[in-house]
């Protein structure tokens, strides 16, 4: 029997359709599907009456206690326009099994969008081809995406000369910038090694021998330059690149001019933009993001994260030392500690569980753990080597309200304190929900624009107030979240990251979709602040991304990656395909050497041991295409590995091409452990080191039965099985090495275009590849040969094939195969560089299965930049 809510849900959906009684007709959906659509303004969402999503959120919440199946919330096609999030929390879960789904109408594409169309441009300057359009005064945004395509702030030119650094900022001998206006909103944007930074502007004045000083915004200036945050491991690694240069201006209106440019005024409500050569701006679709976030789905509690044993709601009773320089690994850097047995700690927290932090060595002894008076336990700091920030003290399930800790030393030389956590509700993770078919686009997030970027790797940035790590937000959030399924959705055009599965959620998945065009990560997992959590219910684990397409991520924010895990457990990373990054394709872990014991870290030659613990391990890395990586920034690779793993964790299956610039192919960083590295191919690494396994605290690793087209590796790690790949020339690669490669990825990738990395290409003979060449080149790239009888093969399915190369006075002839058969030569030598020129095109095939090759004949160069198929 359905519930008094669920029961009036069915008699309006009975009035609606004209029946008085009985069973609704079979035309009639049955009551635990609800029907949404873009100007849903009903409340019985049925198929002829479909309600908006909010109101199908609600009637969902009310069926779920007495459903027998799936609640399923359909939404029909068409835009969602969002000026915040659609949110979802425990209330909406539905029961293990049978989860509330909120799915696309068969054949439908409903798109949930952050953005206002932006219409009604007109030219105001003809010189540079400059148009306007009004927008709400106060209107704030960072991105526009014009047919779909990402535009750029208006900059200036890459690498500027001239500039010199000051003691705030940077000075020109060139006056010009002195007439720029509303220097306020101008950002200076550096990239250096692995990190971009980014400041705006404080002003911008006459310097003293007649040129321009460019004063940075002083807090982010001291973030970014004169005081980097580094409270080094478990949080940072030892190098500190800061903002000493420009990479670019951004963000002015007298750099306009450039087509693909927008500067928006948001004080006097202006957009300008100067179209590209194929844009109307009559007909144009100009999307400008204003929402920050379009999905949030949240359990209880939120973030947790350590607060240090100074916190002012501490107190001390008895003969505490405070010391705030040992550089031993503690929290903030400094510990509370006594040797007087009987002396305490109190902590009043609201909340519902509390864990306290110290540190475990052999001259410590036990503390008696007392909440609101009662004693509740004994634990113990003794062990057999010192370690950092543990958590000795963990008490959960209380019920929800004031309490008091107090922690009382009984025995051992010292009882230390380094750090709090309370736990401030109930840990109910929101749980089985799942989204299908849906589309999520357009969002910004506005926060740099004020307080500037401050970086510290892979998307993970320090905030610039509290100095903490934290990472860019994403369009679509889970936090705290148990079997949260996304299935065949599409997450682009974002000024944010893609997909974050936050805050401990577990047993979630992202499967089948695609997460295309991002400023920061693609798919984020996990945290940074938690390596010391012993509660598996508040770890991040049993988390998958599989058959998915990530790709071109860190378009703003370009030290982001494609796949971002931190400390996790259990992590699935499986049959992806992750390219066009600007820094590494995916960042694995967290913690540098933290994990690495003292003796290793010593090796490294590191002056103090940071040494604790970590929760990750398990995790599972396989069957992922990664390619086209380090178009921007240096130090990292296809996929990246941080910190220790507590338990063995597989690396395989991998396909890793088409390194950039300054990567390496297989990369163990610091204190990387316990990680099986077998079976995966190394192709088109373009000079890099197959793998690297630079330092000491990298340790107990197995490396094994790989294969390479290059054999430079470095293997430094303490007790690594290490064997050689297998190496491979001129694309002769074994039958076992072409298994992996037809196995890796989530298979044909979709769409007409295939691009020249590409794993249905294969390529025998010598070859190179070149990414980031700002030529024309389909998504910026090409495989290039100097050598004369050199091949590209495609095995497609379809009715026709084109091949897209460049044409140049430096390229010669090319023969084209199609089954076997030898068709025709063709050249590509032109006066003038062209890029994606079609030189050979045939449609009308029988259906199914064939093969084309193209093979250099003669000049200096044979490009493949890709193939069209029909």
């Amino acid at each position: 029997m359905r519930n008094a809510v669920a029961a009036g849900l069915v008699a309006a959906a009975a009035a609606c359709f004209g029946f008085t009684g009985g069973p609704p007709q079979a035309a009639v959906p049955p009551p635990d599907t609800l029907h949404v659509a873009p100007d849903g303004r009903g409340s019985a969402c049925s198929t002829h009456q479909p309600c908006a999503l909010t109101t199908a959120r609600d009637r969902a919440r009310a069926l779920v206690p007495d459903a027998t199946g799936d609640v399923v919330v359909e939404l029909q096609g068409g835009t969602y326009r969002l000026t915040g999030p659609f949110r979802l929390g425990l209330q909406d879960s539905g029961r293990p099994g049978h989860p509330v789904v909120y799915r696309a109408a068969a054949g439908q594409t409903p798109v949930l969008s952050g953005a206002a169309r932006i219409t009604g441009f007109s030219r105001v300057d003809a010189a540079k081809n400059i148009y306007r359009a009004k927008v709400p005064a106060g209107t704030a945004g960072r991105e526009l995406f014009v047919n779909g395509v990402r535009a750029d702030r208006a900059r200036g030119p890459r690498n500027p000369s001239g500039f010199s650094v000051t003691a705030t900022g940077f000075t020109t001998s060139d006056p010009s910038y002195t007439s720029w206006t509303d220097p306020a909103q101008v950002e200076v944007v550096e990239n250096n090694a692995w990190k971009q930074m980014r400041c705006p502007l404080a002003s911008i004045t006459r310097s003293a021998s007649g040129g321009s000083d460019l004063t940075v915004d002083p807090a982010c200036w001291n973030n970014n330059h004169t005081a980097v945050p580094n409270p080094s491991f478990p949080f940072n690694g030892a190098g500190l690149p800061s903002m000493d240069g420009i990479t670019w201006l951004e963000n002015a209106h007298q750099l306009l001019g450039t087509p693909g440019q927008f500067y928006l005024d948001d004080s006097a409500g202006y957009l300008y933009y100067v179209p590209r050569a194929d844009e109307d701006l009559a007909t144009a679709d100009v999307e400008l993001p204003v929402a920050p976030e379009l999905l949030d789905v949240s359990g209880t509690p939120g973030h947790l994260a350590p607060v240090n044993d100074t916190d002012w709601r501490a107190v001390y009773t008895g003969s505490w030392g405070h010391s705030s320089g040992r550089h031993l690994g503690d929290l903030g850097a400094d510990v509370h500690y006594t040797s007087a047995d009987g002396d305490a700690v109190s902590y009043t927290f609201d909340g519902t569980g509390i864990q306290v932090l110290s540190e475990t060595n052999s001259d410590e002894g036990d503390a008696d753990v007392y909440i609101d008076g009662k004693k509740v336990s004994t634990v113990s700091g003794k062990g057999p080597e010192r370690l950092a920030q543990q958590a000795m003290v963990s008490v959960t399930g209380l019920p929800k309200g004031t309490h008091t800790l107090r922690l009382v030393k009984t025995s051992g030389t010292y009882l230390l304190v380094d750090g709090f956590t309370v736990i401030p509700d109930v840990v109910a993770p929101v749980h089985d929900l799942v989204f299908s078919g849906l589309t999520f686009a357009h969002t910004t997030w506005n926060a740099p624009t004020a307080e500037g970027y401050v970086d510290n790797q892979a998307g993970v940035i320090w905030d610039p107030t509290t100095r903490t790590p934290t990472r860019i937000p994403a369009a679509v959030q889970v936090h705290r979240g148990a079997r949260i399924t996304f299935s065949d959705d599409v997450v682009q055009h974002t000024g944010t990251s893609g997909i974050a599965l936050a805050d401990q959620t577990q047993d979630s998945t992202v499967k089948a979709s695609s997460v295309t065009d991002t400023s920061g990560i693609g798919v984020a997992i996990g945290e940074v602040d938690d390596y010391y959590q012993t509660e598996p219910a508040l770890m991040t684990s049993g988390n998958t991304v599989s058959g998915s397409v990530v790709q071109f991520p860190g378009q703003e924010y370009q030290d982001a990656v494609g796949i971002w895990v931190g400390h996790g457990r259990s992590t699935v990373i499986s049959h992806n395909d992750v390219g066009y990054t600007p820094y590494s394709g995916m960042s694995i872990g967290w913690g540098w050497g933290w994990a690495s014991n003292c003796t290793l870290q010593a090796a490294q030659g590191l002056p103090n041991c940071l040494h604790g613990t970590t929760y990750a391990g398990g995790n599972k890395i396989i069957g992922n295409h990664v390619h086209s990586v380090m178009g921007a920034l240096f130090d990292g690779g296809p996929i990246y590995t941080l910190g220790g793993q507590s338990a063995p964790s597989e690396f395989a299956g991998n396909v890793l091409s088409e390194c950039i610039d300054g990567c390496n192919m297989v990369y163990h960083d610091e204190g990387s452990s316990l990680w099986n590295t077998h079976d995966n191919v190394v192709r088109f690494s373009n000079g890099s080191l197959w793998t690297n396994l630079w330092t000491p605290s990298i340790h107990d690793d197995s490396i094994h039965d790989n294969y390479s087209d290059t054999a430079a590796y470095n293997n430094n790690g303490t007790n690594i099985s290490f064997e050689q790949a297998t190496v491979v020339t001129d694309g002769n690669w074994p039958s076992a090495a072409q298994s992996i490669v037809d196995a890796a990825g989530p298979g044909t990738m979709p769409g007409k275009t295939v691009d020249d990395d590409d794993l249905r290409v294969s390529y025998t003979g010598s070859w190179s590849s070149s990414g980031s060449r700002d030529a024309g080149d389909l998504d910026n790239g090409v495989h290039y040969t100097q050598h004369d009888g050199a091949a590209a093969t495609i095995t497609f399915t379809g009715t026709g094939i084109s091949f897209l190369t460049e044409t140049n006075s430096d390229e010669g002839d090319i023969g084209i195969t199609l089954d076997g058969v030898s068709k025709k030569t063709v050249s590509a030598n032109t006066e003038q560089r062209h890029a994606q020129q079609s030189l050979y095109a045939i449609s009308g095939l029988t259906a199914g299965r064939h093969t084309l090759t193209v093979t250099k004949l003669s000049g200096s160069y044979l490009l493949v930049d890709g193939f069209t198929l029909s």
